[in-house]
């Protein structure tokens, strides 16, 4: 059982929600009441994952690790809920 947080670790989360952003689209048109929260859900995510990076930055690896799960955490709502298109599991949980 793991106890910590190591910078493999980060680094390998950072990059599966780096990708995750890139590689996500809006499934919704922007006509739909859902386009607002497809917009909020992904400046949500993108807030977050700055968070992580600024304290990767500081060397605080606990707050950049709650902050990538808060990040993922609106990816993977969004495409549960169909506003945001999604399709490799490897990035997605619901994809």
């Amino acid at each position: 059982m793991e106890r910590e947080i190591t910078e493999e670790k980060l680094k390998k989360y950072f990059e599966i929600t780096r990708k995750a952003l890139e590689t996500l689209e809006i499934a919704v048109h922007e006509k739909s009441t859902l386009f607002a929260v497809a917009q909020d859900f992904l400046t949500m995510a993108k807030s977050y994952y700055s968070d992580a990076e600024y304290y990767y930055k500081k060397g605080d690896y606990v707050t950049a690790f709650a902050a990538l799960n808060y990040a993922h955490g609106f990816i993977d709502a969004g495409v549960r809920l169909g506003v945001f298109k999604g399709e490799d599991d490897r990035l997605f949980a619901f994809g």
